[in-house]
């Protein structure tokens, strides 16, 4: 009985500590990206502007979360085309142990599914694009909160097959509960 009793009070300490950081966080921001040399097809200018991202994690341990991102990879102009992205990613996020009770600073890994569309407008060679595909993604970041509310402030980058890849810099704020 007293090892029970030991048990349940271990677990609603843990669940007392967790608190401050929430289990469940949503959050959303600004990003500025860049997918550049887009060569599946001649034309394609590259993307490179500021756009939005939306997140959603559970956090079950200190260390330990998993989150899910949709990226707006926004879209790039040009007189010869025009293309556009967006993903969805899925990331395991650690959390290293710092002495800083409102400061965390996190390493992610997962994958990311990617989309790619194009046109290009050309007398010679018109044509359009439509391409999708699954990378590893990775990223890193530092995020301060206070109480149930945070700012983040991240780097990801995943890999676009004939492109130079997805590098993603983003600011956001997050709510945990």
């Amino acid at each position: 009985m007293r090892k029970l009793m030991l048990s349940i009070a271990l677990l609603l300490a843990a669940t007392v500590a967790r608190a401050d950081n929430g289990f469940f966080y949503v959050g959303a921001g600004v990003v500025r990206n860049s997918v550049s040399d887009i060569t599946s097809l001649g034309g394609l200018p590259d993307i490179s502007n500021t756009s939005w991202k939306a997140y959603v994690g559970v956090r079950p341990l200190d260390w330990l979360a998993a989150e899910g991102n949709y990226i707006d990879l926004g879209s790039g102009s040009s007189p010869s085309g025009h293309a556009d992205a967006n993903a969805v990613a899925v990331y395991a996020v650690g959390f290293l142990p710092i002495p800083l009770p409102i400061v965390d600073i996190f390493g992610k890994a997962g994958f990311a599914h990617w989309k790619l569309d194009g046109n290009v407008n050309s007398l010679v060679s018109p044509g359009s694009l439509s391409t999708n595909g699954s990378e590893f993604a990775w990223g890193i970041g530092a995020q301060a909160h206070i109480s149930m509310v945070g700012a983040r402030l991240e780097y990801e980058n995943f890999n676009i097959p004939n492109t130079s890849g997805a590098r993603v810099a983003s600011l956001s704020v997050f709510l945990s509960f």
